[in-house]
This record gives structure tokens, C-alpha cells and sequence, in this order.
């Protein structure tokens, strides 16, 4: 009897090693799963960041920056025009300065605002002060003038200690926002501050 009794528990001991090497073969099966789970998320989260940063940097790279001094033309103490001078980094992206076909609209706009007006897109024109080819595409090492005409697009009458904000605004990349104040003191052409 106890020989019987012993082959019985000998032959249980194989089925338990058996059952435990199957449940250590199923939860190794679980944590592979779940391993290419957690790999799978973290390289899909690293392609968003590449793909965040790389839009990022194509936005900055078409920056474009006031160079120099902004300057107003001044009639009758009331600003009629404003002038800047636009360039872009020297490792950035061109910017698109092509004037409006009649018809047709520019990719670049530029909108006004003081504490009481709001003109979304004001009338402009550029002038090529320094340039590498023949288009209107500002480059870098380049120079654009543009000449805001006040006078023909806002109702607003601007003099002296009027503060206001021009707001340049590429199709790609950041809007580059110019707020300048007039000065007290008036002549035909005035730095604005």
C-alpha cells in the first residue's frame, strides 16, 4: 500500500512541475506581450517628438526680424506712412514678399491695432534693399524695405504718444509683431520708439 501510495505522489509531483512550467511559460508569453507594447508606444511616441520638433523648427526657420530703425512720415501731426526694414536669420528659411497681382491677394499680410482700431490687413508694399537674385523671396543675407500706408487703411488718426502695433504675418511661420510709439516731438520723418 504505501508502495502504491508513493508512485501516486510521485506521478502528482510530474503534474504539478508540469502545471507550474506551463504557467511560468504563459507569463513570460504576457511580459514579452506587454514589452512590445511599452517598445511599440515609446518608438511611436519618439516619432511624434521628431515630428513636433522638425515642425517647430521649419515655423522658427521662417522667422522674419525688424532690422534697423522703424520710420514714420508724418503730415499734418498724423502718421500716414511707416517704414521697416525686414531681414531673416542667417540660418533661416525665405519668406515671401511677392506683391498682390491685382486681383489676386499677397501670402503676406499685415494687420494694424491700437487700444481703439483693428484693421486685419492694411496695404503694403516692398522694396528690395539688398538682394541676392531678382525675386521677391527674402532670403537671408537680404534686406526688404516695406512701406505701410497707414493713410489709405485705417480711419485711425495717429500723433503724438499714440502707441500701435503692426503685425506681419508670413504664410508659414510666426507673426513678427512691431509696436512703436509716435514721439512728442514731430518733423516730416520720425524715429518710431
Amino acid at each position: 500500500m504505501n508502495g502504491l501510495l508513493g508512485r501516486i505522489n510521485r506521478d502528482q509531483q510530474g503534474l504539478t512541475g508540469l502545471s507550474a512550467a506551463i504557467i511560468l511559460i504563459a507569463f513570460v508569453i504576457v511580459a514579452a506581450v506587454f514589452a512590445y507594447v511599452v517598445l511599440s508606444a515609446g518608438l511611436f511616441s519618439s516619432q511624434e517628438v521628431k515630428a513636433a520638433v522638425n515642425t517647430g523648427l521649419e515655423s522658427t526657420m521662417g522667422t522674419i526680424e525688424p532690422r534697423g530703425d522703424v520710420i514714420g512720415r508724418m503730415e499734418d501731426n498724423v502718421l500716414k506712412d511707416v517704414y521697416i526694414f525686414l531681414g531673416v536669420p542667417a540660418t533661416g528659411s525665405p519668406v515671401d514678399f511677392t506683391p498682390a497681382a491685382s486681383g489676386n491677394t499677397s501670402r503676406l499680410i499685415i494687420s494694424y491695432h491700437d487700444a481703439d482700431n483693428m484693421v486685419p490687413s492694411v496695404n503694403w508694399t516692398v522694396e528690395r534693399v539688398t538682394t541676392i537674385n531678382g525675386d521677391y523671396l527674402l532670403d537671408p543675407n537680404e534686406l526688404f524695405m516695406v512701406t505701410v500706408d497707414l493713410a489709405a487703411s485705417t480711419n485711425a488718426t495717429i500723433g503724438p504718444y499714440h502707441t500701435f502695433t503692426l503685425e506681419i504675418k508670413p504664410a508659414d511661420g510666426p507673426a513678427a509683431p512691431v509696436e512703436r510709439t509716435v514721439p512728442s516731438r514731430i518733423s516730416q520723418y520720425v524715429n518710431l520708439r
